[in-house]
């Protein structure tokens, strides 16, 4: 057994209730490919989040029933029981997509009904009306911007559910890689904002999943 596979935290699931996940950036393919196989005989689910392209589709024909999300970098075996909850991932804009694709297939992964509202930035800001209603029947709302980030004020002051933002570092140079954004999200004035990382998709579903996830009666 590989020093890797001897420090995997198996029972992270059952005592937190979220899954170790494999990081995939700065991984080798074969460690990767490793790690996920020893998760998936232990727990019967793995899941890797920032696989490059050409590991992640090597990976998906090296590893049986594996499938590889290429726009949201993420590597999937195996699923955890369906919940039934709803959470809704909405972001900006198109060059937001590889983030809250990485949301949303975690959250998928992780056994949630996802639904997936893009392209409602506030510089449109009619297409966000058009799905508010959808927004405010889920569970919880994630919600990814970049620029200067006012997707997720203006949607925690029209919806009830709790929100996560998500700045992402799309934007121009004043925009500094995501830190603009991130400080307007910090910075809201609308109640109910919690604030993830720059470009932290998989942050901000793991949020999500423990706001609408049953807690354990007992703890360990």
């Amino acid at each position: 057994m590989s020093e890797a596979e001897e420090r995997l935290d198996f029972a992270r699931g059952s005592r937190t209730g979220t899954p170790e996940v494999i990081y995939g950036a700065g991984k080798s393919r074969e460690q990767i490919e490793r790690i996920a196989r020893a998760l998936f005989d232990a727990t019967g689910f793995a899941l890797a989040t920032r696989v490059a392209p050409e590991d992640g589709e090597a990976l998906a024909r090296a590893l049986p029933g594996a499938r590889y999300f290429a726009r949201a970098r993420v590597l999937q075996l195996g699923a955890l029981d369906r919940t039934g909850a709803r959470i809704a991932v909405a972001c900006a804009g198109t060059s937001d997509l590889p983030v809250a694709e990485e949301a949303a297939r975690t959250l998928d992964a992780f056994g949630h009904d996802v639904l997936e509202r893009y392209d409602v930035g506030v510089a449109g800001i009619h297409r966000l009306f058009d799905v508010r209603a959808d927004l405010d029947e889920a569970a919880a709302v994630i919600v990814v911007a970049g620029m200067e980030g006012a997707l997720a004020s203006v949607v925690a002051g029209l919806i009830r559910p709790p929100v996560i933002a998500v700045p992402t570092s799309v934007g121009y140079g004043a925009a500094f890689g995501g830190i603009a954004a991130l400080l307007a999200m910090m910075n809201s004035c609308a109640p109910g904002v919690s604030v993830v990382n720059i470009d932290n998709g998989f942050g901000a579903a793991c949020v999500a999943h423990r706001i609408v996830a049953k807690y354990p009666t007992e703890r360990r």
